[in-house]
């Protein structure tokens, strides 16, 4: 006889849940959360449709991925749903599609509104679910209640991006302006509330992306003995990949990139489909995703398993910058305070080991620095406000950052007698956890330095 799938089985790309905590109750006290900073009540927007079945252009199945800020209140993964939040009852109203058991048949199981039928909120935890059809006259109802009376308020909220424009929440944004004109009311962001609940990760959070680095540990160390089998990019990206989904509930964190030789100069490179050379190095930009949570991991090694002395000087001034850069991370500082320490340091390097003690030269791809140095890492793997990249934020512990060093460009050296040139691209990222005192690496069993890369990949 077989067993019955269990709602998590069913549902479990619909309704994001964990087999190792509450899921429901994790998402139920975030709402809480926001609703206790709200004084007008507060609307989120998922994602409008689906690729490949809703999108006109898209013929071919595409895995659907919900807007961040709606997955990270609800869990649910679903095209054209939306959440209310109505602070003055802490009550929480989740909007889905009617029920579509035609749709159903060719897409698989979906949330959907029945009358009568608690499946819904009993899967999800919100308080009361209704038809997505439903939600503007909802909104009209809450502006009336909200707008009169001795509490009443000339404004209600929305998630969207103040700077950010062009997406679904900005129409959100303009489709409530249009709602609350007719009483009067204006409309808020609640993004920065809402990103001061979620750049902190909460304990189980934090345990997904444990899982989720031991995940990526173990796919780098199962790539680097067979390296020497890989004929191009492709093959490398495709080993590295089935390694990291094959033990994760989830899917990659983002496209790896796997550049070697001189297209590792291109920042996020993804053609990953040319021939590896003896000689060259190959940068690996590559994670996986675990519950909700994500690595985001870089590592540039040898095709051939040795660093070259020119590879290993630039390599190693990459690596060091990591580790001074790594000394100022701590709680009460923000990411754009301290910036520009590692990128100071490779040039003082570069002019060091490799101008004044290797009689050699550079040329960078860029003025100053590649790019940041740091994001933060959360339900989306570049977290926080994207106008803004929430660099004022101050560090909290709780908080999950990129530390990712580079260097990019066209280098000559002379070494023990020998002339080396080559145009190269290193970057070496790791996630850094804030906690109380400073941080924690939890990339640190990563391989990383010359010496393991090396012993490895023998």
């Amino acid at each position: 006889m077989q067993s019955r799938k269990t709602d998590a089985q069913t549902y479990s790309q619909v309704f994001l849940s964990s087999k190792n905590y509450d899921s429901k109750k994790i998402y139920a006290k975030r709402r809480l959360s926001l609703m206790k900073k709200l004084d007008s009540f507060c609307v989120f927007a998922g994602m409008p449709v689906e690729p490949g079945g809703e999108e006109a252009f898209v013929q071919t199945w595409t895995r659907f991925v919900q807007d961040p800020a709606f997955l990270y209140m609800t869990g649910v993964n679903q095209a054209g749903c939306y959440l209310v939040l109505d602070p003055r009852k802490n009550r929480s109203t989740l909007f889905v599609p009617k029920k579509d058991p035609f749709k159903e048949f060719w897409n698989g199981k979906r949330l959907g509104f029945v009358d009568g039928e608690k499946e819904v909120t009993r899967l999800t935890g919100v308080d009361e679910v209704r038809p997505a059809e439903d939600v503007w006259a909802f909104v009209e109802m809450l502006a009336a209640e909200y707008g009169r009376g001795k509490t009443a308020v000339d404004h209600a909220f929305a998630f969207f991006y103040e700077k950010f424009k062009g997406d679904h929440n900005e129409k959100l944004m303009l489709k409530m302006k249009s709602v609350l004109r007719q009483f009067k009311m204006k409309v808020k962001s609640c993004a920065s509330l809402h990103f001061e609940d979620r750049l902190v990760l909460e304990p189980e959070r934090i345990g997904d992306a444990r899982v989720a680095q031991k995940i990526t540990d173990d796919a780098f160390r199962a790539l680097l003995p067979v390296m020497k089998n890989f004929k191009t990019e492709r093959d490398a990206a495709l080993f590295l990949n089935y390694e990291m989904q094959r033990n994760s509930d989830g899917d990659l964190a983002f496209p790896t990139i796997a550049a070697g030789g001189k297209n590792a100069c291109c920042l996020h490179y993804v053609k990953n489909d040319e021939v590896l050379r003896d000689g060259e190095m190959i940068l690996f930009d590559f994670g996986v995703r675990f519950g909700t949570l994500h690595s985001d991991i870089s590592r540039t090694i040898p095709v051939n398993g040795k660093f070259d002395p020119l590879q290993k000087m630039l390599y190693e001034i990459v690596l060091e910058s990591a580790k001074v850069y790594q000394r100022v991370v701590r709680p009460g500082v923000s990411l754009k305070e301290i910036g520009m320490i590692c990128w100071e340091f490779i040039m003082m390097e570069l002019d060091r080991r490799l101008v004044k003690g290797a009689k050699g030269s550079f040329k960078l791809l860029y003025e100053k620095r590649p790019h940041g140095v740091s994001h933060f890492i959360g339900e989306h793997i570049h977290e926080g406000d994207p106008g803004s990249r929430s660099l004022d934020v101050v560090l909290k512990p709780g908080m999950l950052i990129s530390c990712e060093p580079g260097l990019y460009g066209d280098f000559t050296a002379t070494i023990d007698g020998k002339c080396y040139r080559e145009s190269i691209g290193i970057r070496i990222e790791d996630d850094l956890l804030v906690t109380k005192s400073g941080f924690e690496n939890i990339s640190e069993h990563i391989p990383r330095t010359v010496e393991d890369i090396e012993a490895l990949m023998r």
